[in-house]
């Protein structure tokens, strides 16, 4: 067996020193994807679970949450005035105090004021999917709520409507209007 010359040992190292830095590189990337998937979780809670679930896959779930977070970024998200906010607190209170005479139509009402808070605090006001991913975002801990009440408006719409689900969308959005009084 011949000696190895000075190009070969160079090439060796060469090539160990690379798969090294590979190595290091793939462990690198996998140590900020895990503080990036933790990141989000800690930020959208429940709400990450249920993306990923939806879309099959721990990526696309964050890709997705991700997008939400860039899509709003670019909106203009206002705080209420204080005058604005007692508006709206007050109108929400009325609602409550006549949800026994009227509960199908406080519920109507209800979920028309909620939509009216959010245009005015600058959400767009596309689609539903589109309004609870958008305020996912700034209010992930509500966001559930606001999906369960319009499952039960679906529901009323389809002629299922009872009192209970009434007043369990009423009191399931009353959380979302105040954090978005804010």
């Amino acid at each position: 067996m011949g000696t190895i010359d000075t190009q070969t040992w160079i090439i060796l190292a060469a090539a160990v020193a690379l798969g090294l830095i590979a190595i290091g590189a793939w462990f690198f990337r996998k140590k900020q994807s895990q503080k990036q998937s933790h990141k989000l979780q800690e930020r959208f809670g429940p709400e990450y679970d249920r993306t990923v679930s939806e879309l099959g896959s721990r990526t696309k779930g964050e890709s997705e949450l991700k997008a939400r977070e860039k899509r709003v970024e670019r909106l203009e998200i206002l705080p209420l005035a204080p005058p604005e906010a007692a508006r709206f607190s007050e109108a929400w209170q009325a609602l409550q105090g006549r949800f026994v005479d009227n509960p199908k139509g406080v519920v109507v009402q209800a979920e028309q004021l909620v939509r009216e808070l959010m245009e005015k605090r600058g959400y767009p006001m596309g689609d539903f999917e589109r309004r609870a991913a958008d305020i996912s975002v700034d209010h992930p801990d509500v966001v559930a709520n606001y999906r369960s009440a319009q499952a039960i408006a679906v529901r009323g719409q389809k002629g299922r409507q009872t009192l209970r689900n009434c007043a369990k969308r009423l009191c399931i959005t009353a959380p979302f209007s105040m954090s978005c009084s804010r």
